[in-house]
């Protein structure tokens, strides 16, 4: 069974930084892209980075583009996503997804962690 377990989230002030963990447990990790979704009060969820097995394709929407970085360790079937320049419209449930559609498995999602930026 795949398990992903989100690790790094909590309250920091405005500009500060904060890098999230995802580590997955089951299946071979290299075999899975992997993003980072947000959900924030009343909105829908959002696909802020994702990074394809390898580490060689990587996606950022545009509000993060230059302040977040996402990247993964195969060795350590973890992937991070490093926030910095942190702005209270980043306040939201970060969530941890693993994805290995394009080779026959399925999507898996973690339990998310909860970032707060204060202003």
């Amino acid at each position: 069974q795949v398990r992903l377990a989100e690790s790094g989230g909590g309250l920091v002030q405005a500009g500060g930084s904060l890098r999230l963990s995802c580590l997955v447990s089951g299946r071979t990790f290299s075999r899975y892209a992997l993003g980072w979704f947000r959900q924030a009060p009343g909105k829908a969820r959002e696909y802020v980075a994702g990074i394809d097995g390898s580490g060689g394709d990587i996606y950022y929407v545009d509000s993060v583009k230059g302040r977040f970085t996402i990247s993964r360790d195969n060795a350590k079937n973890t992937a991070y996503l490093q926030m910095n320049s942190l702005k209270p419209e980043d306040t939201a449930v970060y969530y941890c997804n693993a994805d290995d559609r394009a080779v026959g498995g399925f999507e898996y999602w973690g339990q998310g962690t909860q970032v707060t930026v204060s202003s």
